[in-house]
């Protein structure tokens, strides 16, 4: 298939020391605590410089963490951004590529579209996951929040709340979506059992926050409901603040317990959301988009003693997040995994060896589960500031209106001086879009992908 043709970082003060124990990390295996946020702008925090939402407890991560505004997710959808998190491969390569198979080939709870969801979830039997190389060195797991890929038990974590698919409600979380928006009660029991035992551990929260429903407390929303701000926004900042409050009881927990100097915890959104002002869906060129409302994240690890706190100017991915927990448990990375394991550079503030990223994006609904270019809409490389899009045919199916690709010419932006990308240079500066075109075709595919024999 062929093509069819920042805001700055934000400055503040980060502490190099923090206040919930001394500055010496043990030698044990750390706890990993990994907090994903769901549908999020990458700007709508207050370290990250908004001006109407509050949020404390993560402002306090981020003056504890080593942060990185310009963090990037691969793919700008739920499903296969988490499967990223779990596999550290892209989509392309790990083969979940969108939320669902097409209803236009199956349909809704037909045999057939049933047993093209148990194919997609099959899929993650390929990989040793994240909780299951852990879990090889001693490490207890939990899972909590979004999960697409079945049970917890089948990625691994030997605890956690999602019963999933075929399971009633299974199809991204089921019971693993009450925790944060019903309380943390299962987290608390479990860190209870895993601190008793003298056992590491492997914390995964990804609460169904700030993703709609945008319900929040009503003391929250009369907060921000006032005059110039759209009930829709106002209700989305609640959510932004509620989801906060619970990443402060979550990481409470383990003030609490006494183990924060040996606990490392990332943070990460598995993908962007720019609220619409008059609906109560996202705005364009923000979900599901590679535009940098869609991709970009803040991306944080602090591991107090260990991790050098402060703001780092690089661009990174949630790729690396995959080597680098593995590294800090002192587990073997898998060969091929495209991410880096950018630990030491965490722990002696050198910059990362590292000129490009790259990504790509599919449809919401997979046209064929065994191509993943069917559903390929574009791929994209960021170097320095200059970021370039291309526009691939793949077949979107519903969402049409979240891909109009009415641009089919290759799509070149400064981040600096065009965070939002509303000037394509790409006429202007034919050298940079022909060697970051060369650099995307030499990039993908990372590595073949194991077809599995469809609908065993």
């Amino acid at each position: 298939m062929k093509p069819t043709t920042y805001l700055p970082t934000l400055f503040f003060s980060c502490a190099a020391l923090i206040c919930c124990g001394t500055t010496l990390a043990d030698d044990r295996q750390p706890n990993i605590v990994l907090i994903i946020s769901d549908d999020q702008a990458w700007n709508d925090y207050g370290f990250m410089g908004h001006e109407q939402i509050k949020t404390p407890h993560l402002d306090q991560l981020a003056r504890q963490s080593a942060v990185f505004p310009r963090g990037y997710v691969p793919t700008a959808l739920c499903r296969p951004s988490l499967a990223t998190l779990l596999t550290g491969h892209y989509a392309s390569t790990h083969g979940i590529t969108g939320n669902d198979p097409s209803p236009k080939y199956a349909e809704r709870n037909s045999q057939l579209y049933k047993d093209r969801c148990g194919q997609l979830i099959s899929y993650l039997d390929q990989y040793q996951t994240v909780p299951k190389l852990l879990g090889e060195t001693g490490y207890l797991s939990h899972q909590s929040g979004k999960l697409w890929e079945g049970s917890f038990k089948n990625s691994g974590f030997t605890h956690g709340m999602t019963r999933g698919f075929p399971e009633p409600g299974g199809r991204h979380g089921d019971d693993g979506l009450k925790i944060g928006r019903n309380g943390i009660e299962p987290i608390k029991e479990f860190v209870d059992m895993a601190t008793e035992k003298n056992k590491p551990f492997f914390l995964w929260y990804a609460p169904f926050l700030p993703h709609t429903p945008h319900n929040p407390p009503k003391r929250l929303f009369d907060k921000y409901n006032q005059a110039g701000t759209p009930t829709t926004v106002a209700r989305y900042y609640a959510m932004c603040d509620w989801f906060d409050e619970t990443c402060g009881e979550l990481l409470g927990v383990i003030d609490e317990k006494g183990i924060s100097n040996n606990t490392l915890v990332v943070y990460v959104t598995d993908n962007g959301w720019i609220q619409s002002p008059t609906t109560r869906g996202y705005a364009p060129r923000s979900k599901q988009t590679p535009n940098e409302g869609g991709i970009r994240t803040p991306i944080m690890y602090r591991w107090p003693g260990k991790i050098k706190a402060g703001e780092r100017a690089e661009v990174v991915s949630s790729l690396d997040i995959v080597p680098t927990m593995l590294a800090a448990a002192g587990v073997q990375i898998p060969s091929g995994l495209p991410g880096l394991n950018i630990l030491s550079e965490l722990e002696n503030g050198n910059s990362i060896d590292r000129s490009r990223i790259f990504g790509e994006s599919f449809a919401h609904d997979i046209a064929d589960i065994e191509k993943p270019e069917a559903s390929l809409l574009f791929r994209w490389c960021i170097e320095g500031n200059w970021k370039l899009l291309l526009t691939y045919d793949g077949e979107v199916n519903r969402y049409k209106s979240t891909h109009p690709r009415t641009e089919q010419r290759p799509q070149l932006f400064h981040l600096n001086n065009d965070p939002w990308e509303n000037k394509n240079l790409a006429k202007d500066n034919p050298e940079v879009v022909r060697k970051l075109s060369q650099a995307i075709t030499d990039w993908y595919p990372v590595k073949e992908r194991k077809v599995l024999t469809a609908f065993e």
